[in-house]
């Protein structure tokens, strides 16, 4: 059993890998969804519940809540690995490194062009079509520090080009991690 988060731009294929270790038995955590959850029961939309848990509970708080729920999932008996997925800040990095031995990022990286194509044609709720608004969103991202997370990953993959090129390098390195 190993616990290990995901980081990456949006849309850089982050929920691929995940789609992938599910379904060699790995639980998915996403910090995204923890997130998401929170601001429907405030009503508010991601981005702002986002800055105002950070500014309410401290840069920590996302991290924090996700800690608790893979608690719990493990306190239940799930014995496979649970990936985090959505890693954003070295802040957040460390607190998994605190509460899980063995910690490790996996970073997925694709350009802004590609990313902004697979953005457009996803269509998740917090999504956009329009460039600026996307621009703005990746500079957001860059703010909480997740250039630092991409830049001190264990491992980064490349996703720009075929589709069987990105599942080999994933599947190589979910057996080389023992995922």
């Amino acid at each position: 059993m190993r616990v290990m988060g995901i980081s990456g731009m949006p849309g850089s294929g982050k929920s691929f890998v995940s789609e992938i270790a599910t379904k060699k038995g790995a639980m998915i955590v996403s910090m995204g969804d923890i997130i998401r959850e929170e601001a429907k029961k405030r009503g508010e939309s991601t981005k702002e519940t986002a800055q105002n848990l950070r500014k309410e509970f401290g840069e920590n708080i996302v991290a924090e809540l996700t800690v608790e729920k893979i608690k719990k999932i493990l306190e239940e008996g799930f014995d496979s690995s649970i990936i985090v997925e959505g890693i954003r800040s070295p802040f957040e990095v460390n607190i998994f490194k605190e509460n899980f031995d063995d910690f490790i990022v996996l970073s997925i990286f694709a350009n802004p062009d590609i990313r902004f194509e697979r953005i457009k044609s996803r269509q998740r709720e917090d999504d956009t079509t329009d460039y600026e608004t996307f621009v703005s969103r990746d500079q957001r991202e860059l703010d909480f520090g997740i250039g630092d997370v991409i830049s001190l990953s264990n491992k980064l993959i490349i996703n720009e080009s075929d589709l069987d090129t990105y599942l080999k390098e994933i599947n190589e390195f979910l057996e080389e991690y023992n995922i």
